[in-house]
């Protein structure tokens, strides 16, 4: 799968029309445990975050009321992330976008390319696609809400919510060479923001994997 496969449903658009997500597609990386570069970048991040009251996290709040999920409960990704202080130690590439995550207030979501079936795709739910994850350290298959707001690729959901939770078979790990990194732009925050949040996420996957291959793809939709 290419990123220029992706794409996103008129369902998910008609909810919120200023959506917008940045889309980059690393190949060949050589990710590693945690080290000082990711704790610095962890630590730098958690001092640019907005206060819970943002209007730039209000907003993905209100768009999960727009499909009937109740944010107080399953938070978007970037409010739940900024409630975490310290911010977690991860591996490098993950600790590398949540660090982007929480300083430009938006969320991302990385996804291991090699563990892909078919397009990813952000659409509205059936209520039939199954959803791995884990439930009291056992793995556990669940299905979303009719309606609700979801990645997925041929296999299943990838991410619940929009970006609430991440399914277990396509999280990337320290054997992950082929990433997929997922921006999601909802207004007040401009489009040159979603741009940087990219260009420095790119930095970073260079500085971890200096000869990475790096593509990226913005899609709106208007």
């Amino acid at each position: 799968m290419g990123i220029e496969d992706i794409w996103v449903d008129k369902a998910v658009s008609g909810l919120r029309p200023d959506f917008a997500v940045l889309l980059i597609g690393a190949y060949g990386m050589r990710n590693g445990p945690s080290d000082d570069r990711s704790r610095e970048w962890l630590a730098k991040a958690a001092l640019r975050a907005v206060t819970l009251g943002h209007e730039k996290i209000e907003s993905w709040r209100e768009a999960y009321r727009s499909f009937g999920a109740k944010p107080q409960r399953t938070r978007p990704s970037v409010d739940a992330l900024i409630r975490r202080a310290p911010l977690p130690e991860i591996n490098l590439v993950v600790d590398a976008y949540n660090a982007v995550s929480v300083a430009h207030s938006l969320p991302i979501g990385g996804e291991d390319l090699g563990r892909y079936q078919g397009t990813a795709r952000l659409v509205r739910a059936t209520g039939e696609e199954p959803f791995d994850t884990v439930d009291r350290g056992e793995a556990f298959v669940e299905h979303p809400e009719i309606g609700e707001v979801v990645w997925r690729d041929d296999l299943g959901v990838t991410c619940r919510r929009w970006n609430w939770r991440q399914c277990v078979r396509t999280r990337i790990t320290k054997d992950t060479v082929d990433g997929l990194f997922i921006l999601e732009r909802l207004a007040p925050l401009e489009l040159d923001e979603l741009s940087a949040a990219g260009d420095e996420l790119t930095v970073l996957l260079r500085e971890i994997s200096p000869e990475v291959r790096i593509e990226t793809r913005l899609v709106t939709s208007w």
